[in-house]
């Protein structure tokens, strides 16, 4: 196929750029950043548009030869989940850029999503259950979602929507938890400061979410929400006593520094059924 992928430097976007080449799909990426993209190690095995899809995306779709699929990545103003932003800046570019895609004749939407759409339920979170986002990020990405499927109805095209949960690997966040726990390691700090870490959470690394979301563009029988996750809660205690066993550190885990989030629940994990059936998880 020929795919298009928005964020492609991202996090995210990176990966699936390169599980995408991997498996012998063309890319058509687009980033903000062209120096940045230059850094990829794919760079030269794409075709790269430098877009700010909040400015002007209409020329990506003047082409007469249009993608077979987006995978629509971009977001901005990740990880600070609190900001109205979200909700009066980015639902309504986004959601313009994905009505113009289906318009042009783009006949495959891959979207990401956010368990935050899920609010503060407790325990297994199933692709059918319903969302009661509690952040202007999990409101404006559940909202976004419900705008596409009531745009199917004018116009019928295939709708996957990859809700994620936690991730970790190259190109995460610098402030992200394990992240800042390399770095604590890797610079011989005595102490690591975090929360209690009693929260259990669902972790999958960035390789397997690529793998993920490529097996999901292959597989457009399944449509809707595609949780994407491991299905294996894991405290956040465990998680980093794993990391410091893996990077053979004695480092002073300093519990309880840090207070809760107060926008998540204590234990959530996601169900992953839709993958589940396609693979084991």
């Amino acid at each position: 196929m020929k795919v298009m992928v928005t964020g492609a430097t991202g996090f995210v976007g990176r990966h699936v750029v390169n599980e995408l080449l991997t498996q012998g799909h063309s890319v058509v990426a687009i980033a903000r950043d062209i120096k940045r993209a230059q850094e990829m190690p794919w760079f030269d095995r794409v075709e790269f548009i430098q877009c700010d899809l909040h400015v002007d995306f209409k020329p990506l779709f003047q082409s007469e030869c249009l993608p077979n699929a987006i995978v629509h990545l971009a977001w901005t103003g990740l990880p600070n989940y609190r900001d109205f932003f979200h909700i009066s800046k980015n639902l309504p570019a986004d959601l313009a850029f994905l009505e113009a895609a289906v318009k042009s004749g783009v006949p495959h939407l891959l979207v990401a999503g956010t368990c935050l759409e899920y609010g503060m339920q407790y325990g297994p979170l199933t692709e059918e259950m319903e969302t009661n986002p509690t952040t202007p990020y999990g409101f404006a990405k559940d909202t976004l979602r419900k705008a596409l499927q009531l745009l199917q109805k004018e116009s019928p095209f295939t709708l996957q929507w990859m809700r994620l949960f936690y991730m970790y690997g190259e190109g995460q966040n610098r402030n992200s938890l394990l992240a800042q726990l390399d770095r604590a390691i890797d610079e011989g700090q005595a102490i690591f400061n975090m929360s209690a870490g009693d929260q259990l959470r669902d972790y999958l690394s960035i390789q397997e979410v690529a793998e993920n979301f490529v097996l999901a563009l292959e597989s457009p029988q399944l449509e809707g929400v595609i949780n994407c996750c491991s299905g294996k809660p894991i405290s956040v205690f465990d998680l980093v006593k794993q990391r410091c066993h893996t990077k053979s550190s004695d480092i002073n885990l300093n519990r309880g520094y840090y207070p809760y989030p107060d926008y998540e629940p204590m234990a959530f994990w996601g169900v992953p059924s839709k993958l589940a059936n396609l693979r084991p998880i």
